[in-house]
Parts: C-alpha cells; sequence; structure tokens
C-alpha cells in the first residue's frame, strides 16, 4: 500500500483534487507542476518550465498541458481539465479519473467505458526534458490516443496572451515535431517512442482561467496556442512516451527504455523520511557551473539567507558533502564585503541583509557535526569567517556595524533587514531597525565558533582581536534584551525603545550552539515560546494576544506581505525549536519534540504532496499557505529528525 494516500471518492470532487499540487524537478532548474489531476491553477503551473539563457536565464513555461483525448468507434473522450470563465470546466477530464498516486512517481488511472488508461509523468535528470508514459490496461476495441499540446512560451510570473507574432508554424522532428513561439527562446521538440501523426491546426484557446492567481489578487486569465495534435493507436498492454524537451533527441524510439532507466534513480515515497528526502533532493538546482538551492517552488529563485539554514538538512544528513561545498563555493563567489548576497548573482545581486553572512558559521557548525573535518573547514572558509567578523566590526552597507561589545547593530530607512522583511504599500511591514535579538545571537555564536578554531589552529592574531569582545558580550546581551518583570527577551532594541513583542526570534538565543544567555533565562524563553508561539506546524511569528496579530494568510499581494510576518506559521522553525529544547531540558524535552516532528506527515498527501508548505496560517486548523515547497521548511524538519534520531541514540549508549 502506497503511503501517499488519496480518496477514490473524492477524486473527481474538484474542490479535493485542486486543492493538492506536485513539483518535479530536475535538479537542473527545470520543473513540471500541477495538480494532481493535471488541472493548472496557477501561471507558475506547465508540464515543462525551464530556463531561457538568451531572455533573461529564468524560468519559462514552454508547455501548459497535454490533453490526452482517448477515441474509440468515432467517440472521444478529451480528459484533460480546464478552467474558463465563470467556474466553466471544459472539458471535464476529472470525471474519468480513477486513482491517482505519487509513488514514485506521479500517475493517474482513467476509466472511459471499458477503456482504462495509466499515465505517468517524470523528469529527465539529464535534460530539461519531460516525459509523459500511456499505458492501455485495457480495452475491447480498437483504441487510438490523441495528444494535444498547450503552448505558453513565457515568464513563469506573466501570462501569456493571443497575438500575431507568434511563430504558429512547426518544424519537423524525428518521430515528433519542433515548436518556437518567439525568437530567444529554446525549442520545444516533441517526440514520441513510436511513429504517429501530427495533424497540424492551430489555434489560440482563449480566456483559460487559474483561479490560485485570482485568490491571491493576480490577473488569472491567459491565451494558450494549441497548434495541432498527434494521433496514434495502441494496443491493450502496449506504452507510448511522448518526450517535451529543449533539445531534440536522436533516438525517441528508446524512450521506453530511459523512461525505465529514469525510473530507478527516484528516491521511493513510501514514509514519511523518504517523502521529505524525495523533496530536499528536488531544491538542489546545478547548470552553467554554479550550484545553488532553490528556496521554493513553484515561484522563487536562490536566496541566500534560505540558502544557509537549509543546506545542512538537504546535503548533510545524506551525507552528501560535496553537493554542501559546492553550493557553499557558489555563494561565496558573490560576495560584497562582509556580505553575503541575500538574492540574485553579480551585478544584479542584492545584500540587504544583516544576518545571511552570520548563517554562514551555523551552516558550517553543521557541516562539522555531521562529520565535516574541522581542519578543512578552516582552511578553505577560515579567511572567509574572519573577514565577515572584522567587516561587521569596521562597518558595512545598511549601517551594519559591531559595536565594542560586539552586539550588532543594523537599520536603513524603508528596508526591513532581517529575515522579516516583508514590505506592504512600499513600507517595511517589521523594518525591526537597531539591535535584533537574532542577528544578536548569530554574532555571539559566530564570534564564539571562530575563535574555538582560531585557538585550535593557532591563530594568534584573531584570538587577540576578538576574545575581549567575547567576553563582555553575554553580559552586553542581557542589559540589552532581557526583562525581569516581562521575563522574556525584546525583539529589536533602536535607542530608548525596546520591542516587547512576542516573536519567534528570541529563540536563536537559545538554539544556537553558542549561547549569550544563562540557564534560567533560556527555559523562560522556551516557555514563553512553547506557550504564545508553538503549534502543529511551527512556530507563529506574533503572539495571537498581541494587537497586530494575524491569524489568516489571505488577501491580495499588500494584504498577505501585511500579514506574511505577523503571526502566520513557518515550519523552518521548527529546526531551532528541536535544538534548544534538547538542549535546555534533555530526554525529558525528547518525546513532545518526536511528537511536534511527526505532525507534519499528515500533510504529506496536502497542499503540495509529499512536501512541506512554505507558511501555514497562525490560526488553527493552520491551513497550508504560500510556495507548495519550501527548502528550508523540508531541510530544517528533516535535520531536526536526524537530531533526535541521533540524540536517542546516545541515550541508548548511556
Amino acid at each position: 500500500m502506497s503511503f501517499l494516500k488519496f480518496d477514490k471518492d473524492k477524486l473527481i470532487n474538484l474542490s479535493y483534487s485542486l486543492e493538492r499540487e506536485l513539483i518535479r524537478s530536475n535538479r537542473r532548474g527545470a520543473y513540471l507542476s500541477t495538480t494532481i489531476i493535471r488541472s493548472n491553477t496557477r501561471k507558475y503551473h506547465g508540464l515543462l518550465v525551464a530556463p531561457q539563457p538568451a531572455i533573461d536565464d529564468e524560468l519559462h513555461v514552454l508547455l501548459s498541458s497535454l490533453d490526452p483525448t482517448v477515441v474509440q468507434h468515432d467517440a472521444s473522450f478529451n480528459l484533460g481539465i480546464h478552467l474558463y470563465p465563470n467556474g466553466v470546466y471544459s472539458p471535464k477530464g476529472h470525471k474519468y479519473v480513477r486513482e491517482v498516486n505519487l509513488d514514485p512517481i506521479p500517475y493517474i488511472i482513467y476509466r472511459v467505458g471499458g477503456v482504462i488508461l495509466k499515465v505517468e509523468a517524470l523528469f529527465s535528470s539529464t535534460s530539461d526534458r519531460m516525459m509523459l508514459r500511456y499505458t492501455l490496461i485495457e480495452a475491447h476495441s480498437e483504441t487510438k490516443l490523441q495528444l494535444r499540446p498547450y503552448l505558453a512560451f513565457r515568464s513563469r510570473h506573466a501570462l501569456s496572451k493571443a497575438n500575431e507574432f507568434a511563430n504558429t508554424k512547426f518544424t519537423p522532428s524525428i518521430q515528433g515535431v519542433m515548436f518556437k513561439l518567439y525568437q530567444g527562446y529554446t525549442p520545444l521538440y516533441l517526440q514520441l517512442s513510436k511513429k504517429a501523426e501530427y495533424i497540424h491546426s492551430p489555434n489560440w484557446y482563449f480566456d483559460l482561467v487559474y483561479f490560485r492567481e485570482e485568490e491571491r489578487g493576480y490577473e488569472s486569465t491567459e491565451d494558450l496556442m494549441v497548434p495541432g495534435y498527434f494521433e496514434f493507436p495502441i494496443k491493450m498492454g502496449e506504452s507510448v512516451v511522448i518526450a517535451g524537451g529543449t533539445t531534440e533527441m536522436e533516438k525517441p524510439q528508446s524512450l521506453l527504455k530511459e523512461f525505465d532507466q529514469e525510473l530507478k534513480r527516484r528516491i521511493p515515497r513510501d514514509s514519511f523520511i523518504n517523502s521529505l528526502r524525495n523533496s530536499a533532493s528536488q531544491f538542489i538546482d546545478q547548470r552553467d557551473g554554479r550550484t545553488e538551492i532553490v528556496a521554493g517552488y513553484p515561484w522563487f529563485g536562490s536566496w541566500g539567507r534560505d540558502t544557509l539554514v537549509a543546506l545542512p538538512g538537504i546535503t548533510l544528513i545524506n551525507g552528501d558533502f560535496k553537493t554542501f561545498e559546492s553550493v557553499l563555493d557558489t555563494l561565496l563567489k558573490n560576495m560584497n564585503g562582509p556580505l553575503i548576497a541575500n538574492l540574485g548573482q553579480k551585478h544584479l545581486a542584492a545584500y540587504n541583509s544583516v544576518d545571511t553572512s552570520l548563517w554562514l558559521f551555523w551552516t558550517l557548525q553543521q557541516y562539522i557535526a555531521f562529520g565535516g573535518v574541522k581542519d578543512k573547514v578552516w582552511k578553505k572558509y577560515g579567511p572567509t569567517l574572519k573577514l565577515i567578523l572584522r567587516g561587521y566590526r569596521a562597518g558595512t552597507l545598511y549601517n551594519i556595524n559591531m559595536q565594542e561589545n560586539g552586539l550588532v547593530y543594523a537599520a536603513e530607512n524603508g528596508l526591513a533587514l532581517t529575515w522579516m522583511d516583508a514590505i506592504s504599500m512600499g513600507k517595511p511591514v517589521t523594518a525591526r531597525m537597531g539591535y535584533a535579538v537574532e542577528v544578536n545571537a548569530l554574532a555571539y555564536n559566530a564570534i564564539k565558533f571562530t575563535l574555538e578554531m582560531a585557538a585550535e589552529f593557532k591563530d594568534h592574531k584573531f584570538v587577540s582581536e576578538f576574545a575581549s569582545i567575547a567576553e563582555v558580550f553575554p553580559k552586553a546581551f542581557e542589559e540589552m534584551f532581557w526583562n525581569d518583570k516581562y521575563n522574556y527577551l525584546a525583539d529589536y532594541v533602536n535607542g530608548d525603545y525596546k520591542d516587547w513583542a512576542i516573536r519567534p526570534n528570541m529563540l536563536f538565543a537559545v538554539s544556537l550552539p553558542f549561547s549569550p544567555l544563562q540557564p534560567l533565562h533560556k527555559k523562560a524563553v522556551l516557555s514563553i515560546i512553547e506557550r504564545e508561539l508553538l503549534t502543529i506546524r511551527g512556530l507563529r511569528t506574533l503572539s495571537p494576544n498581541h494587537s497586530d496579530y494575524e491569524g489568516q494568510y489571505t488577501g491580495n499581494a499588500s494584504e498577505r506581505d501585511a500579514q506574511y510576518h505577523q503571526g502566520t506559521v513557518w515550519p523552518w522553525l521548527m529546526g531551532a525549536m528541536v535544538d534548544a529544547y534538547l538542549k535546555t531540558f534533555g530526554a525529558a524535552g525528547l518525546r513532545k519534540m518526536e511528537w511536534h516532528l511527526e505532525k507534519f506527515e499528515e500533510v504529506m498527501n496536502e497542499y503540495g504532496i509529499a512536501s512541506i508548505s512554505e507558511i501555514y496560517d497562525g490560526d488553527p486548523p493552520h491551513q497550508a499557505k504560500g510556495a507548495i515547497s519550501q527548502a528550508w521548511s523540508v531541510a530544517e524538519v528533516l535535520r531536526a529528525l536526524k537530531v533526535v534520531e541521533n540524540f536517542k541514540s546516545q541515550l541508548e549508549k548511556q
């Protein structure tokens, strides 16, 4: 029995099926994403979404969908599902769906009268090419299949509109055809494993609706080009593969074999942990000499902070030190003084983050904890660690500077420099200018870690520079942030103002390997976080008792941005929660943390299937929101599971 289960009786209910989405990437930047019944509900959905280096090197939707039609006795049954204005679905292929599964790859079983057809989807791991395999399981009469492609050729962030400039012609290819709607794009080759007739009859299909975009306050209708269709006979027991790729296959007749070979490479999604591992592997993007972590699907690119937080859970728990180092090497090549890019590459990079560089120290601590060699870490990354700390001490962009006592200040009007960086109506929602509590917890951890390494490898110069700072830091930290009356830490301090909103940022003063807090204060911090912020999906970003609390993440872009860090639950924070809880309470806190991690098993069949979403509503039942599959959400739950496993192993040895 499959771990990923769907209620067969509900599959034809669109309110059930369209709530569940899937994402499959090729680890090279390209992806396939749609709902479990192959009806697109977002502009980001498509069967082939691939980088376009000649345009902007961003992802573009080439092939939006591919409708199969079963033909018997001159009767046609279109299995596609498209939404048009006024809630009209045409065709209504969902009424033929009998089974959906995603292990080890996504497939649908349709029943049309006496015909049973299985359609499986996967991505090539070596090229930007998706493959669909059609297997006729049962048929009592001669059967034909028609495959009708819907072409977009547009940015994943945009929408296509009918126009006279589109090149609707086709070029014959080996057992298929090639399309290229606009100049600058890579071609789209559609090739089959068997010879098929291609009937060319180009038509624009107008006003297809993506209701998820409508819900999010964006334009939601587009026009797609359907250039024609393939038609071929198929016998009972026969399988036919169609591939859609940006390069031409020389031997498409080998597609059936290639499909089976790719299938063997897949991580089975037959358990909670394997589902997460499968999901984690999809965030790796290796192309053009770069190795990056995609922050989330389907709309994020690579973000520096997200990369550093997610990297241990995505690579180290599998012992993949090579990919870990490749990602770091890519990221560190793009530095500006002591600042690691928050977003973008080269001249387009943005460095508007005070904490991203400080996360590098934690990431390397995890590398060592998972078996990385200290000597190698110091030789390869030690110069960068020292560069960052000296750069902060000297002062850098955005008024980021380290005081004599080690505390880090950052403030720039109109910007939010911490991870709570949402902008609504042109203004930061949580600017948190001044001394932010987690930034300073990260700074102390960074100083102590680097001092420890410097002392071990006899870097006396660095020790002489920062030893005195580390010594006075804890007292300065507690004087700045602690309040005996409230019994927790201020979220940020700016001049005489101290913000006492209860947020999860204070957690890092407990969770990081080096903490500036005394034991009693650690327990007090965890107590209020557990009481006000901890949920079954992670930690709220603001206490429900605060006047600014927003329990639902909904509305247009500005409204959602205003709610982003005002109560919305973020799963990635569970990693720090587990670290802090086990460090503080030991074996007494083990079962509680295990329980919270196990609760994520419930979401494997929801929203982004076999993955963990970006965020959840602050209010119960904590509905999934945001990106359907988020790197640091998946990675930190995976890493926390490993932390728990290692902790239990240590207990058994005692």
